[in-house]
């Protein structure tokens, strides 16, 4: 199989990547429809739920980069394929759980592992391997976007088992189509038969793992990207979490929660196809910076306003078209920065910091309501380090930074 200018050999590659991606997405991000449920019948709290998914996310950022490192040694299909047999493996431990125990275990160490192997890390260097540079910011966006249908998908289908049977039958339901993760997973491992991308100029690719993380850490504008990742992290896995909860709270339909987080899924498609486009042609971190800054934007004008059906439809959408798009343009910028060889593993050190973001979102948020009764204060934190956050990347992005130079030990 040889790369060429046409991308039609690689269409089974790209969607089983996309139908990888869009199932690992989208089950986990529906977690937050259990949470009320899963707490009341096992005796446990909304923060020890939250603490579960702040586990999970915690173990996939430790987990993403050595995912990668393997990925990028060994070949991508088994990193891909044991990624989702564990992951189902997780679902099903947290459908019969009995005790926090089963939750932790199941939510929190299980999905956590399974994303890393899983993950949009992976499914984009997957996918930026098969075709032209010229190509490769839509063909991230489009694959994103794949990615992003999880939640349209998932969220509907799990809130509507949950209102038919139960939360547990619904997590049966989620299991059975996290297998479908196996044979995409292995479709899209046929990029392991594709000659090894020649290595590019001033790039990391005729470096060794060590001395391709140390350039990539003596590089100011990787640096400051990766810290503003942990913004976005901190903010999408807070609402990923605890908006279904919140909904709950205001009186509103719990159908509500399956719209909005359906929404965002539907809206992402259009975010990702967007910014995938617009890297193609505009620098991607000033893109990344405006992003963070409209995000945080459209985060205050909802929680500061009395919510309804219609505000609440439209905070989705509007959140889901930023929301996954800045994957197509990171995993560019570090192709950019530090060329193809190395993708997986250094998108990984970018993606641990959005996970520790994710951990603080996930578990600060749930701590913050059992201490204060609100969200008020988590909402005052998220938005303002995000609007920083944005604004700091912006200024750098136009900087102008040199490349690292090329060392090797």
């Amino acid at each position: 199989m040889k790369v060429t200018g046409s991308i039609r050999p690689m269409l089974p590659i790209l969607i089983g990547a996309s139908v990888m991606l869009t199932l690992s997405m989208g089950l986990r991000q529906s977690l937050g429809l259990f949470m009320q449920d899963v707490a009341r019948d096992l005796t446990i709290t909304v923060s020890d739920f939250a603490f579960a998914v702040a586990v999970q996310n915690l173990v996939w950022g430790l987990t993403q980069p050595v995912a990668g490192l393997i990925a990028s040694r060994y070949g991508f299909r088994p990193v891909m394929v044991l990624g989702g047999i564990v992951y189902a493996c997780g679902l099903a431990i947290l459908a019969t759980s009995e005790s926090l125990i089963g939750v932790m275990a199941g939510a929190g160490l299980m999905i956590g592992f399974g994303m890393a192997c899983a993950s949009p890390s992976i499914a984009l260097s997957v996918s930026a391997r098969t075709v032209s540079p010229a190509r490769r910011s839509m063909i991230l966006g489009v694959v994103s976007a794949a990615g992003s249908l999880g939640a349209l998908i998932s969220a509907p289908i799990g809130q509507y088992l949950m209102e038919a049977f139960d939360w547990r039958t619904a997590l049966v339901g989620f299991v059975a189509m996290a297998i479908i993760m196996l044979p995409a997973a292995w479709m899209a491992g046929r990029v392991d038969r594709l000659p090894p991308p020649p290595p590019a100029p001033d790039s990391a690719d005729s470096l060794g793992a060590r001395d391709a993380i140390l350039m990539a850490l003596r590089h100011g504008p990787f640096l400051v990207m990766t810290g503003a990742f942990f913004v976005c992290g901190m903010q999408l896995i807070f609402l990923v979490t605890h908006l279904p909860s919140y909904i709950a709270l205001c009186g509103l339909d719990p159908m509500l929660s399956a719209k909005a987080l359906g929404t965002i899924g539907g809206f992402n498609v259009i975010g990702s196809l967007f910014f995938g486009w617009a890297g193609g042609r505009w620098n991607k971190q000033v893109l990344l910076g405006l992003l963070y800054c409209a995000r945080s934007a459209v985060i205050a004008w909802y929680f500061v306003t009395p919510p309804t059906p219609e505000s609440t439809l439209l905070f989705a959408g509007l959140m889901g078209f930023l929301w996954l798009g800045v994957s197509p343009l990171i995993a560019g910028a570090v192709v950019e920065m530090f060329g193809l060889r190395w993708q997986p593993m250094l998108q990984g050190v970018t993606f641990f910091s959005h996970q520790i973001g994710s951990f603080l979102g996930a578990f600060g948020g749930g701590w913050v309501f059992v201490a204060y009764g609100s969200y008020d204060l988590a909402l005052q934190i998220g938005v303002s380090i995000g609007m920083t956050a944005g604004i700091i990347q912006i200024a750098v992005a136009l900087a102008r930074t040199p490349p690292p130079k090329l060392r090797a030990a």
